[in-house]
């Protein structure tokens, strides 16, 4: 090596952003007085980049409240590095309001800081507004000699020895920069279609029709999608609430008083998923008393028998029992001690008896209830994740009455302080997220089972979801959805177990969910090229990664000393982009863990060189 060594960050949005506050935090231990080139490329801005950028409709908002998102750490996260504290979203707000803080953001946005309190759900723009001011913090913490060089453009090839430089070819950029490590912190990514996808395509566009395959709803284009005709939408989660909005509001139409008054525009939109509900609302009230103690029955000393046991990983087997009992755990911990006239024996003996009932056996069932006498009082995970299972209607139009009593119990539920326990198990839910990210590749269903009960929309937005049930303009399908081809009409048909031998039939249909990560069909070539280089991927398509700080491995299990790799499409994905404070959130520890084995990998080299010299 010669000159400044140098550092590639690919990925500017809120992953990257993080990175490079772990290196200012890690710096003055693990890089003092030495000079190091970081060089940070993205197509969007940095902070936000791609999903959170500013330059989007203002109907879209973060299902998180503006008190509970954080870009830094504190002392529940288990790291070596160093605690640098700073703002949430909402406190950040605040100090934009008293002049403490600058906010890079429009009239609009400046708005909405000014109005905004800590149980809000913020406008991704706003949320933009914040992690571009986090990541110029983070700059602005660099010691001299580091220095930040921003590439407005695409990464599409990482290549080099193990032992040497690696290039990185820039879209538009004749020479590739040179770098002594690389970083990718890639959110989601386009990805090429599945053979389902590729034939419904194939058959919309024989009759034309109009087929949305998965995508990043900001990004899709609806205007094919006609005022008044019917849309076939599969997909209950995240995904569909952008796409009602904007097909709603977006288009003209308002909400007054409970009440959808519609513009004309609006498609009618058919909606059916797997489970044939919406995503749980989020809750809508803070935690009061004493936290359920976590991890507990699923910690890191559980991980590692897991681990050590011969054979791969099955998560219906080695896992989920214990993640069901962590779960249960912090369900009843909170029983117990907020609401303990619904409980019928002495709290020790639950606890001491709970301990050591085998996950998921007779004996653990009989102990809860005879200690919970209200079933209604007892944590049903099963019951949780398919509602509707054996639910069956004569026909849409009862089912639509059955969807809306179900949506409303559930916002509710989700707003009552008497259910507080659904809290703690959302507290387990982090916990459990948190070990599982030294599992590796755990299959989809854990990661699709989370965002439903943890990650799911606002209470305004199903409310708003109910009123556009009542106008009519958005029609409940059921569960166990269908979708085929009717080749002879040339339309596209939905069905559902919950309405046995009905159908719907339209002209379009438009899958309401992200591209599912993965290597096989990422339309990225930076990933591709690193899987035909040798990097070691999953079944799932998943980019493996050393758990302990983000190094890709190669198909020998050996971790490259040059290349790392953090986000959704690797084995140590995070239960979202953002940290709730003090939740000890792995992403936070996964950061530093890369920003320290950099850090120490480019000193090395660098007192190496100067020795040479």
């Amino acid at each position: 090596m010669s000159g400044t060594p140098t550092l590639v960050v690919i990925g500017a949005g809120p992953r990257g952003t993080g990175v490079v506050e772990r290196i200012a935090a890690n710096a003055a231990e693990l890089y003092e007085g030495l000079p190091l080139d970081i060089h940070l490329v993205d197509p969007y801005p940095p902070g936000g980049g791609r999903i959170w950028r500013e330059d989007q409709s203002p109907l879209l908002r973060m299902n998180s409240m503006a008190e509970d998102v954080t870009m830094f750490t504190d002392d529940t996260v288990q790291l070596d590095g160093p605690v640098i504290p700073g703002p949430d979203l909402h406190t950040w707000a605040g100090d934009v309001r008293e002049g403490r803080a600058e906010a890079a953001a429009g009239p609009e946005v400046l708005e909405e800081i000014h109005g905004l309190g800590g149980q809000d759900f913020p406008s991704r723009r706003l949320q933009s507004a914040y992690l571009r001011w986090v990541y110029e913090q983070a700059l602005a913490a660099l010691p001299p000699g580091i220095t930040v060089h921003e590439h407005r453009g695409t990464a599409l090839r990482v290549q080099g020895p193990r032992d040497g430089r690696q290039k990185v070819w820039i879209e538009g950029r004749a020479e590739p920069l040179a770098a002594d490590l690389v970083v990718l912190t890639v959110g989601h990514l386009d990805a090429e279609l599945p053979a389902e996808q590729r034939e419904l395509s194939a058959f919309a566009a024989r009759h034309g029709l109009v087929h949305l395959p998965p995508d990043f709803t900001a990004d899709s284009d609806l205007s094919a999608l006609r005022p008044g005709e019917p849309v076939i939408v599969r997909g209950f989660g995240l995904a569909f609430i952008d796409l009602m909005v904007l097909l709603t509001e977006g288009r003209g139409g308002r909400h007054e008083n409970g009440v959808y008054v519609p513009s004309g525009r609006e498609p009618v939109l058919h909606v059916g998923s797997r489970r044939g509900v919406p995503y749980h609302s989020k809750i809508g009230y803070t935690w009061q008393g004493e936290r359920p103690p976590l991890p507990h029955h699923f910690g890191p000393a559980q991980v590692a028998r897991i681990l050590d046991r011969p054979g791969p990983v099955d998560f219906r087997r080695d896992v989920w029992p214990l993640v069901a009992k962590e779960l249960g755990h912090a369900h009843y911990h909170r029983l117990f001690t907020a609401h303990p006239e619904r409980t019928a024996v002495d709290r020790g003996d639950f606890e001491e008896k709970y301990a050591v009932a085998e996950p998921g056996s007779p004996e653990l069932a009989a102990l809860v209830a005879s200690a919970v006498p209200d079933p209604a009082d007892r944590l049903d995970l099963d019951a949780l994740d398919h509602p509707l299972d054996g639910v069956r209607h004569a026909s849409y139009d009862t089912l639509q009455d059955g969807l809306r009593a179900y949506i409303t119990a559930d916002l509710a539920r989700r707003h009552d302080t008497r259910h507080s326990p659904d809290l703690a198990v959302f507290l387990g839910l982090l916990s459990v997220y948190g070990q599982l990210t030294g599992l590796g590749d755990i299959g989809e269903k854990w990661h699709g089972f989370f965002s439903y009960l943890a990650s799911g929309p606002p209470g305004p937005r199903l409310r708003q979801l109910l009123a556009l049930s009542d106008a009519g303009i958005v029609r409940f399908l059921g569960a166990g959805m269908t979708v085929g081809t009717y080749e002879r009409q040339g339309v596209f048909r939905a069905g559902s177990a919950t309405v046995p031998g009905a159908y719907t039939e339209a002209r379009a249909l438009v899958e309401a969910r992200l591209p599912d990560p993965s290597l096989l069909r990422t339309r990225s070539p930076l990933l591709s090229g690193l899987y035909e280089d040798g990097a070691a991927g999953t079944d799932t398509g998943l980019l493996s990664v050393h758990p302990a700080d983000g190094r890709v491995l190669d198909r020998d299990g050996r971790p490259h000393p040059r290349r790392f790799a953090l986000g959704p499409y690797t084995t140590a994905r995070s239960s979202g982009a953002f940290t709730r404070p003090r939740t000890g959130g792995p992403a936070f520890r996964q950061n530093d863990a890369t920003a320290r084995t950099a850090l120490a990998f480019l000193r090395d080299l660098s007192c190496r060189d100067r020795v040479t010299v």
